[in-house]
């Protein structure tokens, strides 16, 4: 692991959901910028610690018994540094999303990844939550007809006002995030709305407002979508909706059906075909079998993150589970594409802009 030492939210996540289904184990990480407190996070769960992530990629691929893989949970702007180091030195990369904090730094995380025989991971795990695959799985066999309308929205209020939590400080840092909310969360909404429809938006028109006096970085998104197939679809990401704590949501409309899924109701996927009443889908209908437990024991946010590392631990062992069931460099470059295309069109206020392969 490269970030995540004592104190961190996003390391300690990846650690309980690398190990809950028991194919990974953390032995090895650079996991401070600090040299005590990365050895001092190290010692805490007794693994072998580094100073410095290039050392740690260069003496592990050296070791017979080095690691195969490195989760990388630093903040954006360190994602690309380490993910490079650590792909050149042919060890596979578990990448917290989004991909980096500026387009050149995704450059520098693609060219790495093209030349390495390893593979990269974004870890976007709502997409690997059962019922977004099984929403998925429903577009991809014609359930739902042509696509029509294709809404989200990603409503938090935590960042409502001023706040010195060490989670704010660097996520509203436009050096170290890179963009604010349409980064942080839009990000998550682009990519589940992507990933269910397999459609890429070609072009967007964006209002991104800081709403927070002296916030750099914007805090709320009103994104409209054109796709080519003619479909048309909308984001909504904001960090100041007060009363909203993670209201992540998506609706799919075709022209035989649409879809409903909420992150607060997760375990449900809500089906109505048109002209009939609403059916609800649970997980005893769901063909993905990503769940852990037996329908009606919940199963959550964690559970998706470990769902991603148990998928990465079978392509990596090269079994049987498809490579684009996981996000990946192409998921982590449209994002990049979405933010890049979103700055541009609120900079000439609104325009619609074409969103880059």
């Amino acid at each position: 692991m490269v970030g995540g030492g004592s104190g961190a939210f996003i390391g300690a996540v990846h650690r309980i959901a690398a190990r809950m289904d028991g194919h990974f184990a953390l032995i090895a990480g650079a996991l401070s910028s600090n040299p005590e407190r990365a050895a001092e996070s190290a010692a805490e769960l007794g693994i072998r610690s580094y100073s410095d992530f290039n050392d740690m990629a260069v003496a592990e691929a050296a070791r017979e018994d080095g690691i195969e893989a490195v989760s990388i949970v630093t903040p954006n702007h360190m994602h690309a540094a380490p993910a490079a180091a650590f792909l050149r030195a042919g060890i596979h990369v578990i990448c917290d999303k989004p991909l980096a904090a500026t387009a050149e730094q995704a450059r520098k995380i693609a060219e790495a990844a093209k030349a390495s025989n390893a593979h990269f991971f974004l870890t976007h795990n709502y997409s690997a939550l059962p019922m977004v695959r099984e929403a998925r799985a429903l577009v991809a066999e014609n359930a739902l007809g042509a696509i029509r309308l294709v809404q989200v929205e990603y409503l938090q209020g935590w960042l409502a006002g001023q706040t010195d939590s060490k989670q704010a400080e660097w996520r509203t840092d436009p050096a170290r995030a890179g963009a604010g909310a349409i980064g942080d969360i839009g990000t998550h909404a682009w990519q589940l709305a992507e990933y269910v429809t397999g459609q890429t938006p070609a072009f967007l028109s964006a209002d991104l407002s800081s709403m927070v006096p002296g916030r750099q970085v914007d805090d709320d998104a009103r994104i409209a979508l054109r796709y080519a197939s003619g479909a048309k679809g909308g984001i909504w990401a904001s960090q100041v909706a007060v009363g909203q704590e993670n209201g992540l949501s998506l609706r799919i409309f075709g022209t035989e059906a649409a879809l409903e899924w909420r992150l607060q109701r997760s375990e449900e996927l809500i089906v109505t075909p048109r002209d009939e009443p609403a059916r609800i889908l649970t997980r005893a209908q769901d063909r993905s079998r990503s769940f852990r437990t037996p329908p009606g024991h919940p199963e959550g946010y964690l559970e998706g993150f470990s769902n991603l590392y148990s998928d990465i631990a079978s392509i990596i062992r090269g079994d049987s589970t498809p490579f684009d069931r996981v996000p990946g460099l192409q998921a982590g470059l449209s994002g990049m594409s979405f933010i890049a295309a979103a700055q541009a069109s609120a900079i000439r206020d609104g325009a619609w802009i074409e969103v880059l392969p």
